[in-house]
């Protein structure tokens, strides 16, 4: 270009970027311009009744005040105003949470703010959001694994056909075989009975078993074991306690109070019978989820609904609307984690960030549950006994019923007195709910006034208020109405129960962040979009007063063509046997989980499962007669460097047994374990100064009979806010959520425990008690009875030597000791021929033998 024209074309370029004209400057409103920016990108979290950071953005005033970190707004002063700093970014966190501000409506903010922050009083802000599009969802999400249906895999051809006994196996070591591994061989005999028994019915073989075994040549000793095992009504209190934990199980509320649940035993008798009984596992979801509709006249199913009973609940909250919301979110996340194995709860306030589960999705299963409430008082009679229980209450009640009508009228006013200070703190809309009549109340209001009862004054409490003639008169008809106690039932036996308040549920919506005042979207009962984005087909039950909800619920779940629910329960059966699951996350199968070390396994495992009827009992038998299960847990170093965690299961994992294993079997050795069945929770002693005798919090009243006390642990009464010391030492889940996997620490309380407990010392000297039994043997014959016994096998000359020579010198100290008048725990029966120093040297001994590996693992 010729140099002359440079300036020339400036000129024309700076003109024609120049502004023609300058444009006045719009006037920002606050209704136009700022209401829509605030109601639609801050008021989900600042317009609540408990608004995020206390800062409140419903009123002008509100934002003067500002929250935790001072005013929101600082009039015509932008830069000193937190509300801008933060969605400028300025200041974090950038908001709002999750996303920005364009600029164009952080401008508006700005002008509004440096002209003064007027607000129209007129004008309501409220949390809205945009219309929820379709959610599309990515490739990888569609086609991730868990979400596709279970194929049954052919079991691959593997060079190793000798060593396959099972399917499983096959499976098993084809993986090997890729990573030119070898299996372990199989464990012994000893070792091998020692497994199944502590793992099917957690209780260690007697001496009689093990040589029954031992002596049997045929090929068929493990599976008579096996088959025996899984017929033992032991077996479903060992099984029934890896239920408890998912379920969440509690004899108490928890929170402060944590009162008790008289009657909630009930429902961990459900799980032990159910799986004695070998219910099949479909049944035995839809059994708790929806008992009471599914199968009405069997008690035994509207027991099983308790398993949405076991919230934990803080019965003193003063916001029963709170409360509800609390419940909601305690049952939906529990019914995902458990039966669908997904972390449903993150999306509690917005979609999952890594799976495909929507909000929505998180409000859709809750909606299955929005009519329910709790009966802690249901009658568990049925058929002639209900009928005739009906009847002589029927009869009861005409007689009295004017008695009863006339003691209600003297304690109206006191009642209405009484409730409006019991509930003064509640929301509005709680307290209307309450004193609204009971024909008026909506399906919602019933909702706030059930989670309302706790704080209801009772008869006996509005008795004591009555003065006067009201007072002597209440007295009077009290007196008239105990004359028809002779021809009042009895009370019949009562479970605590979930049902339906009615056929009409509540509606539910979407809450913004997950807070409970902040309703948005109305959803309905739904399943999880990614596999089925139609609403539930609801049927209400004919004949009962219940939604039907729960049902469509129940039946999605166990229908064969879910993908989840047979690949989670059978993925859980496998870890509890071999201590670590296919999946290694049993409650997430979604992306932030474990993926399958072995998938083809799982799904012929979760195939077969569904083909043979949902029977547990049969997929123990499977994996127990697998080569895979019989192996030794020897070491393989070369094994080790190539799978270290044993992810490809080349030798069988040992592992310690929890707290209420080791309890059982140091009870079942000693001869002192009590093996009555069922009924409620029983107090077992406490170490010294866990028991405070004043102390009402703890309120544990420790049997009085030993035996009682003395039962297996599955029955042993769980306090939330007390886990039994011993159980807790070893690892016991906090009740207060579900346990998908036990933690299996090493503390130093836990050899603290086992050395000083007081019970576990004398359940040594009763194991010595028994060992010292019969006269004539010898000090080595001795040994070996004890033995056989704790460990179920002989001892190595090794240690037959050592313990000759610790009883030796440990009787010696102990004679010392009993010579100054000292003390020792000795037997209660010591053979002639025997000291009392070396028969208290024998408590040790047992003591010993209780406290080491062999005895707290499984090998």
């Amino acid at each position: 270009m010729p140099e002359k024209h440079c300036p020339l074309i400036i000129i024309l370029l700076v003109s024609m970027c120049a502004p023609l004209g300058a444009e006045p400057a719009r006037e920002i409103t606050f209704a136009k311009d700022v209401a829509p920016i605030l109601s639609g990108k801050c008021m989900q979290c600042h317009g609540l009744a408990n608004p995020m950071a206390n800062l409140d953005l419903r009123s002008r005033e509100g934002a003067l005040k500002g929250g935790q970190h001072g005013p929101a707004l600082v009039p015509g002063d932008a830069a000193a105003s937190r509300l801008y700093r933060h969605i400028s970014g300025q200041e974090q966190p950038r908001m709002p949470l999750g996303g920005q501000l364009s600029q164009q409506e952080i401008d508006v903010l700005k002008a509004w703010i440096e002209s003064g922050a007027e607000w129209d009083a007129n004008v309501t802000l409220t949390a809205v959001t945009a219309p929820t599009a379709a959610k599309r969802f990515t490739a990888a999400q569609r086609n991730f694994w868990a979400f596709q249906q279970v194929v049954k895999p052919t079991p691959p051809r593997v060079k190793g056909a000798s060593w396959v006994r099972t399917p499983i196996d096959a499976f098993i070591l084809a993986k090997l075989e890729e990573k030119n591994l070898k299996p372990n061989p199989p464990a012994d005999k000893v070792t091998l009975i020692r497994r199944a028994y502590l793992d099917v019915i957690g209780l260690p073989p007697t001496p009689e078993q093990v040589q029954a075994f031992l002596a049997d040549s045929s090929s068929q000793a493990f599976e008579k074991v096996v088959d025996d095992l899984l017929a033992s009504p032991h077996y479903g209190e060992r099984w029934g306690r890896h239920w408890l934990d998912l379920a969440r199980y509690a004899d108490t509320q928890g929170f402060k109070a944590d009162e008790t649940r008289p009657n909630v035993w009930r429902y961990r008798d459900y799980v032990i019978e159910s799986i004695n009984q070998d219910k099949p596992f479909d049944r035995f979801i839809q059994e708790q989820i929806a008992g009471d509709e599914l199968y009405p006249t069997e008690p035994s199913a509207r027991v099983a609904t308790g398993f949405n009973r076991l919230w934990p609940d803080e019965s003193n909250l003063a916001n029963p609307i709170l409360m509800r919301q609390e419940i909601l979110d305690d049952i939906t996340d529990t019914t995902a984690s458990v039966f669908m194995g997904l972390t449903y709860g993150c999306a509690k306030c917005h979609d999952h960030k890594f799976d495909p589960i929507l909000q929505k999705d998180y409000y859709k299963l809750q909606a299955f549950f929005s009519g329910i409430t709790n009966s802690d008082h249901a009658s568990l009679l049925k058929g002639d006994e209900g009928a005739r229980y009906q009847q002589q209450y029927a009869d009861w009640d005409a007689k009295t019923r004017d008695i009863r009508t006339e003691m209600q009228t003297l304690l109206q006013q006191v009642r209405i007195d009484r409730t409006k200070d019991a509930i003064g703190m509640f929301p509005k809309e709680a307290q209307e709910a309450v004193f609204t009549r009971p024909e008026q109340r909506t399906a919602m209001q019933w909702q706030w006034y059930y989670r309302s009862a706790s704080r209801l004054p009772t008869d006996a409490i509005l008795e004591k208020a009555l003065k006067g003639e009201a007072k002597d008169r209440y007295a009077a008809l009290k007196k008239e109405l105990s004359q028809f106690d002779s021809i009042k039932p009895a009370d019949p036996p009562v479970g605590e129960i979930m049902i339906d308040q009615s056929r009409e549920a509540p509606p539910t919506h979407i809450l913004a962040k997950g807070v409970w005042d902040a309703p948005l979207e109305e959803v309905q009962p739904g399943f999880l979009t990614i596999l089925d984005p139609n609403p539930a087909r609801i049927v209400p039950p004919p004949g009962l007063n219940s939604s039907g909800r729960r049902t469509a619920l129940a039946n999605w779940l166990t229908d064969s063509k879910n993908p989840l629910t047979s690949r989670v329960m059978v993925n859980r059966i496998w870890q509890y046997h071999f201590g670590q699951g296919i999946v290694g996350s049993p409650s997430d199968f979604g992306v932030m989980g474990e993926r399958p070390t072995n998938p083809q396994l799982l799904d012929y495992l979760a195939a077969t499962f569904v083909e043979e009827g949902w029977s547990i009992k049969r997929l123990h038998r499977t994996i127990l007669l697998s080569s895979a299960y019989q192996q030794s847990s020897a070491d393989q170093p070369e094994a080790a460097k190539v799978d270290p965690e044993n992810k490809l299961l080349w030798r069988f994992q040992r592992r310690r047994l929890e707290g209420e294993v080791i309890r059982d079997s140091m009870l079942s050795v000693s001869g002192a374990l009590n093996l009555k069945m069922g009924g409620p929770g029983v107090y077992a002693p406490l170490p010294p100064g866990v028991s405070m005798p004043r102390s009402t919090y703890l309120n544990w009243k420790t049997e009085k009979d030993v035996a009682e006390a003395n039962r297996r642990s599955v029955y042993i009464f769980v306090k939330r806010n007390l886990r039994y010391p011993l159980f807790e030492a070893f690892d016991f889940p906090d009740t207060h959520e579900s346990c998908p996997r036990r933690n299996a620490t090493v503390t130093p309380t836990q050899p603290l425990a086992m050395m000083n407990d007081e019970l576990i010392m004398e359940w040594a000297r009763v194991l010595a008690s028994r060992a010292l039994n019969d006269s004539g043997l010898t000090n080595d014959q001795r040994i070996e009875r004890v033995y056989h016994m704790a460990l179920s096998r002989v001892p190595k000359p090794e240690e037959k030597s050592a313990i000759t020579d610790f009883l030796d010198r440990q009787s010696a100290l102990i004679g010392a000791r009993l010579a100054t008048n000292g003390k020792a725990p000795l037997p209660d029966h010591i053979p002639e021929g025997v000291s009392p120093a070396f028969a208290a040297a024998f408590v040790d001994l047992c003591h010993t033998l209780m406290n080491s590996n062999e005895f707290l693992y499984m090998n």
